[in-house]
């Protein structure tokens, strides 16, 4: 037998050094494939329970912006948690219905103008019809050619069987849309609910539920763990929330302003629409752009002259950006640029405009956690952004 090394395999072999500890830490097929199927199916349950998992998750961000007021309220001002929290509630949604109802009207007016808009478009326009009129054709011809191989792989089976007609007429899809409209309103209203319910005990006793995390956890050294997370996660979180708020609020301000002195009408209307397309990453300025570029086609007579609003909400978005949100914030958050333009597609597929709204919360408290929790700490290092550079 050989001695070689001085240990034997289970196969009779000379044993590699270092060989148990690479399979110990090797994770096995099993392992990966469950952790594939978890994960699928945790992405699945997402997106279906999509209207129950919203209003808690919009509750709990809510929550976090309102931790400084609530603070002041309760315990500066020694007001009752249960009555600190209605105020807040009441306050919150007072201020966002009267904006609401505030901009609901010249809303409406820009919705009706938008059939006679497309002719002012047109006029606008005319000097980029020809790069038009080319993709134009361009995309006709590939959906030709797209029509045809589909026409000629569903050849050897026979014609496809017209769709039945739905019986009815115009009434019929009228009467279709109005119950469609009112089981969409019902269940906003019950989700609006929800939030509302949620949101109030969680102001309201939302540290009892930490205490009660806290006494359940089996060791001092978890105890500690849990109270560093909420405490970052409040901390860092709030703050942001907050500091961004503040931030976008002073952005729409600015926007409103501008667009009045350029004599563009509804300025209330533009500065709130800049003032929450800056809560999305990335993604909110180019729509911002685009927006106020149309908007200025249909007030000025020029493409040139069209293009100053845009150009005012990019300058006031690169100050904001580029400059006044890094220095306020300090580098409260380093993710990972990439990631958070993945996150803010995902999470837009899984829930719409709201899940783009709350990605970028997502994504730090995923960090915060992943960093006190030493399993996911490589996760944490992941989705963390560039370090930071020293003054030298």
């Amino acid at each position: 037998m050989d001695q070689t090394d001085g240990t034997v395999g289970k196969a009779g072999g000379p044993k590699r050094p270092g060989y148990a500890a690479d399979t110990a830490t090797r994770p096995s097929t099993q392992t990966v494939a469950l952790v594939i199927l978890v994960t699928l199916a945790v992405v699945y349950t997402l997106k279906v329970a999509a209207s129950l998992i919203l209003p808690f998750l919009i509750a709990a961000i809510l929550n976090l912006v309102l931790q400084p007021a609530k603070h002041v309220l309760h315990h500066r001002l020694r007001v009752p948690a249960p009555l600190a929290a209605l105020v807040l509630i009441l306050g919150l949604f007072g201020v966002a219905g009267g904006i609401g109802a505030a901009i609901s009207l010249p809303a409406s007016g820009w919705i009706a103008k938008a059939p006679d808009g497309l002719k002012i478009l047109q006029e606008r326009l005319k000097g980029l019809s020809t790069p038009i009129h080319f993709v134009e054709r361009g995309l006709r011809q590939v959906e030709n050619l797209m029509a045809q191989s589909s026409g000629d792989a569903a050849a050897p089976g026979g014609g496809a069987a017209a769709p039945p007609s739905s019986g009815g007429g115009i009434m019929g899809t009228l009467g279709g849309f109005g119950l469609t409209v009112l089981q969409g309103t019902g269940a906003a209203m019950g989700q609006l609910l929800t939030l509302l319910v949620v949101l109030f005990f969680m102001l309201a006793s939302g540290d009892t539920l930490l205490r009660r995390l806290v006494e359940v956890m089996p060791t001092f050294e978890d105890k500690r763990r849990v109270v560093d997370i909420a405490q970052e996660i409040e901390r860092n979180v709030s703050g942001y929330l907050v500091t961004i708020s503040g931030m976008n609020l002073l952005v729409g301000v600015a926007n409103g302003v501008s667009m009045w002195l350029c004599g563009v009408p509804d300025p209330l209307l533009w500065g709130s629409l800049a003032f929450l397309l800056n809560y999305i990453p990335i993604l909110g300025p180019f729509i911002g752009i685009i927006v106020f570029f149309f908007v200025g086609l249909f007030v000025f007579p020029s493409v040139w002259l069209a293009l100053l609003p845009a150009g005012i909400y990019l300058t006031i978005h690169v100050i904001e950006g580029e400059t006044v949100t890094p220095m306020l914030l300090a580098n409260r958050f380093t993710l990972n640029p990439v990631l958070v333009i993945a996150s803010l597609f995902f999470w837009d597929y899984m829930w719409g405009v709201i899940g783009a709204l709350l990605a970028f919360p997502l994504l730090a408290v995923v960090k915060i956690v992943s960093d006190r929790i030493p399993p996911l700490m490589p996760l944490g290092h992941l989705l963390g952004g560039p370090p930071r550079r020293d003054g030298s």
